[in-house]
Protein backbone atom coordinates (compact mmCIF):
# COMPACT_ATOMS: atom_id res chain seq x y z
CA UNK A 1 0.00 0.00 0.00
CA UNK A 2 1.33 3.41 -0.97
CA UNK A 3 1.50 5.66 2.12
CA UNK A 4 3.49 8.64 0.81
CA UNK A 5 5.24 9.59 -2.40
CA UNK A 6 7.43 12.38 -3.77
CA UNK A 7 8.77 12.98 -7.28
CA UNK A 8 11.94 15.05 -7.56
CA UNK A 9 13.11 16.30 -10.95
CA UNK A 10 16.79 17.14 -11.23
CA UNK A 11 19.63 17.74 -13.67
CA UNK A 12 21.09 14.74 -15.44
CA UNK A 13 24.67 13.81 -14.47
CA UNK A 14 26.08 15.12 -17.78
CA UNK A 15 24.16 18.44 -17.66
CA UNK A 16 26.27 21.61 -17.26
CA UNK A 17 23.74 23.23 -14.90
CA UNK A 18 22.32 22.09 -11.57
CA UNK A 19 18.57 22.41 -11.27
CA UNK A 20 15.80 20.83 -9.23
CA UNK A 21 12.00 20.87 -9.41
CA UNK A 22 9.15 19.16 -7.59
CA UNK A 23 6.78 16.72 -9.26
CA UNK A 24 3.76 14.81 -8.03
CA UNK A 25 3.46 14.22 -4.31
CA UNK A 26 1.28 12.43 -1.80
CA UNK A 27 2.38 13.64 1.63
CA UNK A 28 -0.19 13.03 4.39
CA UNK A 29 0.85 14.78 7.61
CA UNK A 30 -2.09 14.10 9.95
CA UNK A 31 -1.37 13.31 12.71
CA UNK A 32 1.92 15.19 12.39
CA UNK A 33 4.46 14.38 11.13
CA UNK A 34 2.45 11.66 9.38
CA UNK A 35 3.61 9.33 6.65
CA UNK A 36 4.56 12.34 4.52
CA UNK A 37 6.88 13.72 7.17
CA UNK A 38 8.52 10.33 7.68
CA UNK A 39 9.15 10.00 3.93
CA UNK A 40 10.68 13.49 3.66
CA UNK A 41 12.85 12.91 6.71
CA UNK A 42 13.86 9.53 5.32
CA UNK A 43 14.97 11.08 2.03
CA UNK A 44 17.17 13.54 3.92
CA UNK A 45 18.55 10.87 6.27
CA UNK A 46 19.32 8.46 3.42
CA UNK A 47 21.33 11.06 1.47
CA UNK A 48 22.85 13.30 4.14
CA UNK A 49 26.01 11.19 4.37
CA UNK A 50 26.81 11.92 0.71
CA UNK A 51 26.27 15.69 0.94
CA UNK A 52 29.37 17.88 0.90
CA UNK A 53 30.07 18.82 4.51
CA UNK A 54 30.59 22.47 3.56
CA UNK A 55 26.93 22.64 2.45
CA UNK A 56 25.50 21.59 5.83
CA UNK A 57 25.34 25.12 7.33
CA UNK A 58 23.50 26.41 4.24
CA UNK A 59 21.10 23.46 4.45
CA UNK A 60 20.31 24.33 8.06
CA UNK A 61 19.60 27.95 7.12
CA UNK A 62 17.37 26.87 4.23
CA UNK A 63 15.25 24.67 6.53
CA UNK A 64 14.86 27.57 8.96
CA UNK A 65 13.95 30.04 6.21
CA UNK A 66 11.35 27.72 4.68
CA UNK A 67 9.86 27.01 8.09
CA UNK A 68 9.42 30.76 8.60
CA UNK A 69 8.00 31.30 5.06
CA UNK A 70 10.85 33.62 4.12
CA UNK A 71 11.78 34.44 0.53
CA UNK A 72 14.33 31.93 -0.73
CA UNK A 73 17.02 33.41 -3.01
CA UNK A 74 18.51 31.06 -5.59
CA UNK A 75 20.62 29.00 -6.06
CA UNK A 76 20.71 26.88 -2.87
CA UNK A 77 23.14 24.01 -2.32
CA UNK A 78 24.48 24.92 -5.79
CA UNK A 79 21.10 24.07 -7.38
CA UNK A 80 18.47 26.40 -8.79
CA UNK A 81 14.80 25.66 -8.08
CA UNK A 82 12.48 25.80 -11.09
CA UNK A 83 8.87 24.95 -11.85
CA UNK A 84 9.05 23.12 -15.20
CA UNK A 85 10.64 19.70 -15.70
CA UNK A 86 12.09 20.31 -19.18
CA UNK A 87 15.45 18.62 -19.60
CA UNK A 88 15.37 17.09 -16.12
CA UNK A 89 15.45 13.48 -14.94
CA UNK A 90 13.00 12.10 -12.41
CA UNK A 91 13.56 10.35 -9.10
CA UNK A 92 10.56 8.89 -7.29
CA UNK A 93 10.63 8.11 -3.57
CA UNK A 94 7.93 6.17 -1.76
CA UNK A 95 6.93 5.05 1.70
CA UNK A 96 4.87 1.87 1.45
CA UNK A 97 3.08 -0.40 3.87
CA UNK A 98 3.70 -4.12 3.66
CA UNK A 99 1.17 -5.59 6.05
CA UNK A 100 1.67 -3.41 9.13
CA UNK A 101 5.35 -2.76 8.37
CA UNK A 102 6.78 0.41 6.78
CA UNK A 103 9.28 0.23 3.94
CA UNK A 104 11.12 2.89 1.94
CA UNK A 105 11.56 2.70 -1.82
CA UNK A 106 14.22 5.22 -2.84
CA UNK A 107 15.04 6.00 -6.48
CA UNK A 108 18.77 6.66 -6.60
CA UNK A 109 19.47 8.80 -9.66
CA UNK A 110 20.27 12.40 -8.78
CA UNK A 111 22.93 13.88 -6.54
CA UNK A 112 22.51 13.87 -2.77
CA UNK A 113 22.02 17.65 -2.84
CA UNK A 114 19.18 17.44 -5.37
CA UNK A 115 17.35 14.73 -3.41
CA UNK A 116 17.70 16.58 -0.11
CA UNK A 117 16.63 19.87 -1.71
CA UNK A 118 13.53 18.20 -3.16
CA UNK A 119 12.51 16.91 0.28
CA UNK A 120 13.17 20.26 1.96
CA UNK A 121 11.29 22.29 -0.65
CA UNK A 122 8.37 19.84 -0.43
CA UNK A 123 8.27 20.34 3.34
CA UNK A 124 8.34 24.10 2.84
CA UNK A 125 5.23 23.86 0.65
CA UNK A 126 3.18 22.16 3.38
CA UNK A 127 0.48 23.97 5.29
CA UNK A 128 1.93 26.03 8.12
CA UNK A 129 0.07 23.97 10.75
CA UNK A 130 2.10 20.86 9.86
CA UNK A 131 5.28 22.44 8.53
CA UNK A 132 7.02 23.02 11.87
CA UNK A 133 6.60 19.40 12.94
CA UNK A 134 7.84 18.09 9.59
CA UNK A 135 10.83 20.46 9.56
CA UNK A 136 11.86 19.05 12.92
CA UNK A 137 11.81 15.59 11.34
CA UNK A 138 14.09 16.91 8.57
CA UNK A 139 16.50 18.25 11.18
CA UNK A 140 16.60 14.82 12.79
CA UNK A 141 17.29 13.36 9.37
CA UNK A 142 20.24 15.73 9.00
CA UNK A 143 21.70 14.26 12.21
CA UNK A 144 21.18 10.62 11.24
CA UNK A 145 24.19 8.33 10.85
CA UNK A 146 23.30 4.77 9.96
CA UNK A 147 21.35 2.55 7.56
CA UNK A 148 17.72 2.81 6.48
CA UNK A 149 15.54 0.75 8.81
CA UNK A 150 13.45 0.75 11.98
CA UNK A 151 16.11 2.58 14.00
CA UNK A 152 16.11 5.42 11.48
CA UNK A 153 12.31 5.75 11.57
CA UNK A 154 12.38 5.74 15.39
CA UNK A 155 15.00 8.50 15.28
CA UNK A 156 12.97 10.56 12.79
CA UNK A 157 9.63 10.28 14.54
CA UNK A 158 10.68 10.07 18.18
CA UNK A 159 8.66 6.85 18.42
CA UNK A 160 9.87 3.72 20.16
CA UNK A 161 9.49 -0.03 20.09
CA UNK A 162 7.17 -1.58 17.52
CA UNK A 163 5.58 1.80 16.83
CA UNK A 164 8.79 2.93 15.13
CA UNK A 165 8.13 0.63 12.15
CA UNK A 166 4.36 0.15 12.34
CA UNK A 167 2.02 1.60 9.71
CA UNK A 168 -0.99 1.26 11.99
CA UNK A 169 0.74 3.11 14.81
CA UNK A 170 1.60 6.09 12.61
CA UNK A 171 -1.91 6.22 11.18
CA UNK A 172 -3.57 6.31 14.63
CA UNK A 173 -1.09 6.58 17.53
CA UNK A 174 -3.74 6.78 20.24
CA UNK A 175 -5.54 3.66 19.05
CA UNK A 176 -2.19 1.83 18.91
CA UNK A 177 -1.45 2.93 22.46
CA UNK A 178 -4.87 1.79 23.69
CA UNK A 179 -4.38 -1.62 22.12
CA UNK A 180 -0.81 -1.91 23.41
CA UNK A 181 -1.96 -1.32 26.99
CA UNK A 182 -4.99 -3.54 26.52
CA UNK A 183 -7.78 -0.95 26.60
CA UNK A 184 -10.72 -2.04 24.47
CA UNK A 185 -12.55 1.28 24.54
CA UNK A 186 -11.65 4.16 22.16
CA UNK A 187 -12.41 6.67 24.93
CA UNK A 188 -9.30 8.01 26.68
CA UNK A 189 -8.83 6.35 30.08
CA UNK A 190 -8.01 8.35 33.20
CA UNK A 191 -4.36 8.95 34.08
CA UNK A 192 -4.45 6.74 37.17
CA UNK A 193 -5.90 3.90 35.14
CA UNK A 194 -3.17 4.27 32.50
CA UNK A 195 -0.49 4.18 35.18
CA UNK A 196 -1.95 1.09 36.85
CA UNK A 197 -2.23 -0.78 33.56
CA UNK A 198 1.30 0.23 32.57
CA UNK A 199 2.81 -1.00 35.86
CA UNK A 200 0.97 -4.32 35.65
CA UNK A 201 2.05 -5.00 32.06
CA UNK A 202 5.58 -3.78 32.76
CA UNK A 203 5.91 -6.28 35.58
CA UNK A 204 4.58 -9.08 33.37
CA UNK A 205 7.04 -8.18 30.59
CA UNK A 206 10.08 -8.38 32.84
CA UNK A 207 12.06 -11.65 32.47
CA UNK A 208 12.15 -12.06 36.26
CA UNK A 209 8.36 -12.42 36.17
CA UNK A 210 8.03 -14.70 33.15
CA UNK A 211 8.50 -12.29 30.28
CA UNK A 212 10.41 -13.38 27.18
CA UNK A 213 14.05 -12.37 27.63
CA UNK A 214 14.68 -11.76 23.92
CA UNK A 215 11.67 -9.46 23.54
CA UNK A 216 11.69 -7.78 26.94
CA UNK A 217 13.50 -4.60 25.89
CA UNK A 218 11.20 -4.00 22.89
CA UNK A 219 8.08 -4.75 24.91
CA UNK A 220 9.09 -2.39 27.71
CA UNK A 221 9.83 0.30 25.10
CA UNK A 222 6.40 -0.21 23.51
CA UNK A 223 4.64 0.01 26.86
CA UNK A 224 6.51 3.18 27.78
CA UNK A 225 5.66 4.85 24.46
CA UNK A 226 2.00 3.81 24.76
CA UNK A 227 1.84 5.25 28.27
CA UNK A 228 3.35 8.54 27.08
CA UNK A 229 0.75 8.87 24.31
CA UNK A 230 -2.20 8.09 26.58
CA UNK A 231 -1.03 10.30 29.42
CA UNK A 232 -0.89 13.18 26.95
CA UNK A 233 -4.51 12.55 26.00
CA UNK A 234 -5.81 11.26 29.35
CA UNK A 235 -8.45 13.06 31.38
CA UNK A 236 -7.56 13.86 35.01
CA UNK A 237 -8.86 11.56 37.68
CA UNK A 238 -12.20 12.73 39.02
CA UNK A 239 -12.03 14.87 42.17
CA UNK A 240 -14.20 13.69 45.07
CA UNK A 241 -17.01 16.09 45.89
CA UNK A 242 -16.58 18.06 49.10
Amino acid sequence: MLLAELEIWHSRPIAPTRRVALGRSTLPVDPAPGFGGVLLGGIVAAHIGDLDAELLPELGRLVTDLEASRRIPQPRLRHRLQVDHIGLARSRHRLVGRGDALDFEFDEQGTAASQILGAVYAAGALDLSARRSVMEVLRRGMRWQGPVGPAMVAHLSGAAGARSWSAGAFADPEQWALETLGFASRASPERDEVQRRFRRLLRAAHPDHGGESERAADRISELSEARRILLTAAIPASTPAR
